[in-house]
């Protein structure tokens, strides 16, 4: 996979020199994620288990999903099942790589499987509901995909995926949503990461929370600074 995708090292499919491995299904243990989150908790300085949940889900499901998203775009495609995927952590414990050992058979049905189980532990963890979860797998989808593209030269052939595969995969998954801004490719986000309620960290740019004009002007010079 790493000969097929340039930068594969930067997308998390390789994993990084000293990065401790783990097998995924621990994400779907609800004591593990648990005690993930007190570890983050104790960086931020923080008791909220409902944004250290969402906080650190935004980032371990991107990592999850890239090798199988990977796969499906690269026409090889590789298992999204927790027991056959192995993630890399760094010293604290930010999941930054995912490999995938084995061939994928239905990437849907796999991808499926992985996010109901992972969900229900970080919301179990979380002591949250499980569906603004779904919400930022949604993005974390889009987004990988959106950065493979990017990759692959083939952005438009590879965001089109999106929305197939979100259905294929099925509710409560809402559908990947992508916004054109001066000629550059964005994910529209349906989720909050609620970064922001660990201070001193700001709005994302792309944040829903943000009013939409101040949003289009935001990824106005963003598109500007990438051209």
């Amino acid at each position: 996979m790493a000969a097929r995708v340039p930068g594969a090292a930067a997308l998390g499919l390789l994993a990084p020199p000293g990065a401790a491995a783990v097998p995924a299904t621990l994400f779907a243990d609800a004591g593990w994620t648990a005690r993930r989150l007190a570890v983050l908790g104790e960086r931020y300085a923080s008791g909220d288990r409902r944004v250290l949940a969402t906080v650190w889900w935004y980032s371990a499901s991107s990592v999850l999903l890239t090798p199988a998203l990977a796969g499906l775009v690269t026409g090889l495609p590789l298992s999204a099942r927790l027991a056959d995927t192995t993630v890399s952590l760094l010293g604290g414990g930010t999941p930054v790589a995912a490999t995938s050992s084995a061939p994928g058979a239905d990437t849907a049905g796999e991808l499926r499987e992985t996010l109901a189980a992972v969900v229900d532990a970080v919301a179990t963890a979380g002591e949250m509901r499980p569906r603004p979860l779904w919400a930022i797998a949604a993005d974390s989808l889009a987004n990988r995909l959106l950065a493979l593209g990017r990759a692959l030269g083939e952005e438009h052939r590879v965001t089109g995926l999106a929305a197939p595969l979100a259905a294929a995969v099925g509710a409560p998954l809402p559908g990947p949503r992508y916004v054109d801004v001066a000629g550059v490719r964005f994910t529209r986000r349906v989720s909050c990461c609620l970064l922001y309620r660990l201070p001193p960290e700001p709005l994302c740019t792309s944040c829903p929370r943000r009013p939409a004009a101040e949003r289009e002007v935001l990824l106005e010079d963003t598109a500007a600074r990438m051209r």
